[in-house]
């Protein structure tokens, strides 16, 4: 798939693909916030505590993903990465990663 495409999927509002692509991306980002909401009830945790730890990594690999696509089809990667929207796709992703490097910033994170 070449930029343009992508561009067109990951940028464009107004195409078929790229409402999907939308849709989707909406749907991800719900089922992450419902996990994180549901990995801070200590009994789900005790009990789902792995699966949700595992599913947060999927997501984090998914927004990752597609933040690099985004920064890659952006027509001027510059504006994207420092726009309000580069910024807040960054922030979301950046808890996860960190708390790979340093495991005790999770209850930072869980405040």
């Amino acid at each position: 798939m070449n930029k343009e495409k992508i561009h067109e999927i990951i940028f464009g509002i107004n195409t078929k693909d790229g409402r999907i692509f939308d849709i989707i991306l909406l749907g991800a980002i719900l089922i992450s916030v419902v996990g994180v909401i549901l990995s801070s009830d200590e009994r789900i945790e005790e009990k789902y505590g792995q699966l949700l730890y595992i599913a947060e990594w999927i997501f984090t690999i998914l927004f990752t993903v597609e933040y690099i696509l985004r920064i890659y089809s952006a027509k001027n990667r510059r504006k994207y990465i420092f726009s309000f929207m580069g910024v807040v796709d960054l922030v979301a992703i950046i808890p996860t990663y960190l708390m790979f490097i340093y495991p005790p910033i999770r209850y930072l994170l869980d405040v």
